[in-house]
């Protein structure tokens, strides 16, 4: 993988770039949607791509359990199994591990975990990890890292810091592709700015690693205190090397932190949320459940371009999420996936003219109006 920055807006700290891997090239920033279990829930990779997706996410931990990586490795690897022509990024699944699993023991070798699926043991370690991810035939693996709550003490967090260190430099020795997929260490620290510094130091100073991730955040703690961490940690990580923030996730959130300095993000939202009867619009999210789409002719956004706001009305949409038709989770997903590749062609323009802190700031105060926070009222259409 090869990464260039080409500039840096001069009121941010906002950085255009590029990132070549050996499936695709493709500027940044970035948005990658989650394809957890190698697909995208409800969307064609056909459609992905035509609205401007080039890399995205698959999950080490789900992969593993199901269909497993002999089966993929079998089929040809990930990009063949799931017809995907772009880069994939595997997360190493330990976030996965920590959340869902139903008993699990970690310590300095790894982590012993029952599956979500059937309570199987199953044990994650870094080599295992890099083994399973070059199996996939990832672009991008991610270093097994330990996630602790953001709100845990400081030295239960001290104590996971220490551990990923040591678990990136066991990773780093385990690769065997290197040509075809990079790998990124993972930077934790919870909330506090001089953790993250100290552990910044510890894992970039990881020079064979192709780029950097930012982890532990989003996981509860208010958005505010989200933007301080990532805006304090960010510019500390090397300027010639991409920088991932793991799990961010909604548009202010992609804004505010593509201005401290952030390439890359990935979130589940565009399309749990287009599950679940919602849009994100340029002014705002917007609940179509509400009775006040009935007879709205109006795309669901005036600026967009994508194929459901070229073809559907409001009122189709709101028709299909009241009647439960399955077309209505993917009309929506699609809508957002593409609602959230666009605004980053916005911003990657914005920082190429030199006027992204402008256009972010504008930006954001539009998206402050819509109808999301609003209760539905399905129940009277």
């Amino acid at each position: 993988m090869n990464s260039t920055f080409l500039t840096t807006d001069p009121g941010s700290r906002a950085r255009l770039g590029r990132i070549e891997t050996t499936h695709v090239t493709f500027d940044t920033p970035r948005f990658m949607p989650v394809g957890t279990q190698a697909t995208v829930k409800g969307l064609l990779p056909r459609d992905l791509w035509d609205h401007d997706v080039r890399i995205l996410l698959g999950n080490t931990y789900h992969l593993s359990l199901r269909p497993g990586a002999e089966i993929i490795r079998e089929m040809g690897g990930l990009h063949r199994f799931m017809g995907w022509q772009g880069a994939i990024l595997t997360d190493s699944g330990g976030f996965q591990v920590y959340s869902l699993a139903r008993i699990r023991k970690i310590d300095d070798d790894g982590v012993t975990f029952q599956s979500h699926l059937d309570g199987s043991p199953q044990h994650f370690d870094p080599e295992r990890v890099i083994a399973l991810q070059e199996a996939y035939g990832s672009d991008i693996m991610m270093a097994l890292d330990e996630c602790p709550p953001s709100t845990a003490e400081r030295e239960t967090i001290r104590t996971a810091m220490g551990r990923t260190t040591r678990w990136l430099d066991r990773c780093l020795a385990a690769r065997t592709r290197h040509d075809d997929c990079a790998l990124f260490g993972i930077v934790q620290g919870g909330i506090h700015e001089d953790l993250r510094a100290e552990h910044v130091a510890e894992i970039c100073a990881r020079e064979a690693c192709e780029g950097f991730a930012i982890g532990g955040l989003s996981v509860g703690e208010p958005p505010e205190e989200m933007w301080r961490v990532a805006s304090h940690t960010a510019p500390l990580m090397p300027t010639e090397k991409p920088r991932y923030l793991m799990g961010v996730g909604t548009p202010k959130d992609l804004l505010t932190c593509i201005g401290a300095g952030v390439d890359l993000f990935d979130c589940v939202m565009p399309t749990r949320n287009g599950r679940n009867g919602q849009a994100f619009t340029s002014t705002g999210q917007r609940n179509l459940k509400n009775r006040r789409y009935l007879t709205d002719a109006e795309p669901l956004d005036a600026a967009c371009r994508c194929y459901v706001c070229r073809t559907f009305s409001r009122a189709y949409v709101r028709h299909l999420v009241v009647a439960k038709e399955m077309l209505a989770a993917e009309l929506l997903s699609l809508h957002n996936v593409a609602f959230y590749l666009d605004l980053m062609r916005q911003a990657r323009e914005a920082i190429a003219a030199g006027r992204y802190a402008d256009f972010a700031r504008d930006a954001i105060s539009r998206l402050e109006s819509g109808d999301a926070g609003e209760a539905s009222d399905i129940a009277d259409a």
